[in-house]
Order: C-alpha cells, then sequence, then structure tokens
C-alpha cells in the first residue's frame, strides 16, 4: 500500500507536534515564501506555530492534514491556518509545474496593530476564525492566488499591502468550509491532543481492516461509551465517520494514482460492501468514485 511521508512520519509515533520558528527577514513583520518544481518544500513534519499560515498551491495535488481534518485536494488548495494549529507541510504533489505561495504572519500584527481600526475587525474576526482551519474555494481562491503570484515581484511594503488586501478579500468571502468543527489549538489541551493522535495511529495502520469500538477504545483505557462521547467532543465526529472518512481519504488517492478498478479500491480501503462504498464516498466527496475519477484526470491534463 502506497502512503504519503506525512503518513508515514505520523504512523511511526510522532506523537507531539514539533514547535517550527518561523524566521523574518530583518525588518519585515511577516514572511513570503514562494516554492517550484525546482525549490520545493520538503517539510512533512507534523508542526504548529504562532504565525498564521495561508497557503496557494497553483495546480498541486496531495493530501492535507490540518488539526482532526484529512482530505484528499485535487486542483490546487487556497488554506489559511490559525496560529498553533498543527498540520503537515502540504505533501505528494501529482502533477507537474507546480508552485506554491505561503505567507505567514503573527496574528499580533493585525489584531494588535489595528486594534482600534473599525475597518480592521472583520479581519480580526477571521484571523480568529482561522483557527479551525479554512479551505477557500471559487472566485475568492482564484482572486487571492492571483494576489499571492503578484506578490512575487513586489517590494516589502507593496507586499504588505497585498496581504492586507488579501486579508480584506477574505473576509468579506463566504466561498469557504470550517476544516474542524471546534479548534484545536496545542495550547488548548495537549495531553488530549495526544491522546487522539493514539487512535489516529491506530487507524491509519488498520482502516483497511475491521476496527472495532472496544480496540479502539482500549487503545486509551476507556470504556466504549465513554470512549464515544470523549471522541466525539474532541472531534466533533463519531469514531465510524472518522474512520469511514479517513477510508475514502485513501480511495480519492488509489483513484488518483492508480488504474486500479474501483471493486478492488474498495475493499482495500476497509469497505466490504459496494453500495456502502458508494454511498460514503457520496457522502464525504459529493461524487461517486467513478465521476470523481473522470473529474480528476480532466485536472491533471491541465
Amino acid at each position: 500500500m502506497n502512503s504519503i511521508l506525512a503518513e508515514e512520519e505520523f504512523a511511526s509515533g510522532h506523537q507531539k507536534p514539533s514547535l517550527e520558528k518561523v524566521e523574518h527577514t530583518f525588518g519585515r513583520s511577516f514572511s513570503f515564501m514562494r516554492f517550484n518544481d525546482s525549490a520545493p518544500n520538503n517539510d512533512p513534519l507534523w508542526h504548529y506555530h504562532p504565525e498564521v499560515e495561508l497557503v496557494f498551491v497553483e495546480k498541486g495535488n496531495g493530501k492535507r492534514h490540518i488539526g482532526n481534518h484529512i482530505s484528499y485536494y485535487t486542483a490546487g488548495d487556497l488554506v489559511m491556518i490559525g496560529s498553533n494549529l498543527p498540520h503537515y507541510g502540504f505533501t505528494d504533489r501529482l502533477t507537474a509545474r507546480n508552485r506554491e505561495n505561503i505567507i505567514q504572519f503573527h496574528p499580533d500584527i493585525i489584531q494588535q496593530a489595528f486594534e482600534k481600526v473599525p475597518e480592521m475587525r472583520k479581519i480580526s474576526d477571521l484571523i480568529s476564525q482561522s483557527q479551525h482551519g479554512l479551505t477557500f474555494y471559487g472566485k475568492t481562491k482564484e482572486k487571492v492566488g492571483e494576489l499571492t503570484n503578484n506578490m512575487a515581484i513586489q517590494s516589502y511594503f507593496d507586499q504588505f499591502i497585498s496581504l492586507l488586501s488579501i486579508l480584506h478579500l477574505l473576509a468579506q468571502s463566504n466561498e469557504y468550509h470550517l476544516l474542524n468543527a471546534s479548534k484545536m489549538t496545542v495550547q488548548a489541551s495537549l495531553q488530549d491532543h495526544v491522546r487522539i493522535k493514539v487512535v489516529f495511529n491506530h487507524v491509519i495502520e488498520r482502516f483497511h481492516t475491521n476496527i472495532p469500538l472496544e480496540e479502539a477504545a482500549d487503545l486509551i483505557n476507556m470504556t466504549v461509551p465513554s470512549f464515544c462521547r470523549y471522541f466525539k467532543k474532541q472531534t466533533s465526529k463519531t469514531f465510524t465517520q472518522f474512520v469511514n472518512e479517513y477510508r475514502i481519504t485513501h480511495a480519492c488517492k488509489l483513484l488518483s494514482e492508480t488504474s486500479r478498478t474501483i471493486s478492488d479500491i474498495c475493499f482495500e480501503c476497509g469497505f466490504n460492501n459496494f453500495a456502502h462504498f458508494n454511498k460514503q464516498f457520496k457522502k464525504v466527496t459529493g461524487q461517486n468514485p467513478t465521476t470523481y475519477r473522470a473529474e480528476f484526470k480532466q485536472v491533471i491534463a491541465l
């Protein structure tokens, strides 16, 4: 079974996220970085940092893991990752001509510097909302992508103006989804974070088999009823929902990367009923597996 580097490191026992120290160029309050095929971003570690991070991936594809959220994207991405929200570096790009723009800034430069400026109130709310992890789509994604591309040739001052324009645009937009129903920062509950990761690790290693609730509960020394309540409180999902979503995420990977039959993929991902697999796949992705694979091939051909 193929798996991405982030998945392998996660399963190998990295329980606590590492603190990443973000270095800014002297005289700057934020950082702007561009990665491409010749200068890739090779940092897939499970980490966090006080800085808010805005990532625009152009024509890139891969798996993203932000907080408790795991998904497989196929046509680039625009994501806002809040302060101290654990995440992996985006990895496993599948298309050529990749380009990734990353902006990192401490929330204080907005929330404190502009505390009394009423025009900045929505941006401050956006930064607070980003602790859930946000993914943007539609016209918002296109406009912000263009603005971040332009930043590569701008002066430091003009880049700062562009950053404010981007945050204003995002704060006004309704084209977004929350990646985590509840906030999941490192300071909030590191002990709970570690316990949940024990369960996550087990799912990653065993998702292709049946995982009884009793087995999952035993991992963190809980009864089944207590475990169900605890898991739902921590992740806003039932354990069954989480396992099924992870299985579908892996099915998306196999549909995108291999020519294996949908039936084979169904059983490899831990589903023992093809109709149930199709139902869960559509519930998670909004498409059936055949349509998903066909649309992915169109994206790759662009």
